[in-house]
């Protein structure tokens, strides 16, 4: 299995080509998608560019914040005013900002029991008692922005190794919890890991279906008594 895990909440790696804030469009903008949305819609890197709002000559909004996101996502690095403040594109108003924001949120704290899904494995926690079901469990999982867990759910349940699923069973649930992405999950039965012809074919609907409504389609993942196996991971996604 190839170990180069989905980082499913980070930035582009560097080297991807990134929009400027000026070609994104109007409704997909972070202050627009919050109006619209609610604020669990938006990643980690759209919230910093909700915060610090604009970029400056040759370093567009977009960039710095992609830069940002780098460093908080860095837990091995403590993040404080002067070290933010060493960042290029970032004055004192803009490194004020972020830590301003991270302290109130460390003063409010993280909740109790807040689940986060930042690799394939972590969905086991959830979906681990349908491993050695009978029958095939489709399960759909809707996640916040920042990779939190909203609710994971049976879609449907199939015969031995046959369930079928339509893309609005997947996503119903998904548009009432706000959801800003989902993870699905499905047991084979058999023991194999392998994605089948059907297995692909809905995959790419739901992936469809997904872009159409504004819900990022994450990953698909199949688990068996023995393991699991990411269709991001090999592409599928």
């Amino acid at each position: 299995m190839n170990r180069c895990r989905p980082a499913y909440l980070f930035a582009p790696a560097p080297g991807c080509i990134m929009k400027k804030m000026k070609d994104v469009p109007v409704p997909d903008r972070p202050r627009e998608k919050i109006a619209k949305k609610g604020v669990t819609s938006l990643t980690d890197t759209e919230l910093i560019e909700a915060i610090i709002g604009r970029g400056v000559k040759n370093r567009d909004v977009r960039m710095i914040a992609r830069d940002i996101a780098a460093v908080l996502n860095d837990h091995n690095r403590e993040i404080q005013y002067d070290n933010i403040l060493t960042m290029e594109g970032i004055g004192p108003t803009k490194a004020a900002q972020i830590v301003a924001c991270l302290e109130l949120g460390r003063r409010r704290y993280e909740p109790a029991g807040t689940v986060k899904i930042q690799k394939p494995e972590d969905v086991l926690t959830l979906v681990g008692i349908y491993r050695e079901k009978p029958q095939e469990y489709f399960i759909c999982i809707s996640l916040t922005g920042a990779g939190e867990v909203i609710r994971s759910r049976v879609v449907t349940i199939g015969i031995l190794n046959h369930s079928l699923v339509h893309p609005r069973e997947v996503f119903a649930e998904a548009i009432t919890d706000r959801a800003a992405s989902v993870i699905c999950v499905h047991n084979h039965p058999s023991g194999s890991l392998e994605a089948s012809a059907q297995d692909i074919a809905i995959t790419r609907q739901l992936q469809e279906a997904g872009t159409l409504l504004g819900i990022q389609l994450l990953d698909h993942i199949i688990i068996t008594k023995t393991g699991f196996s990411s269709m991001k991971e090999k592409g599928l996604v």
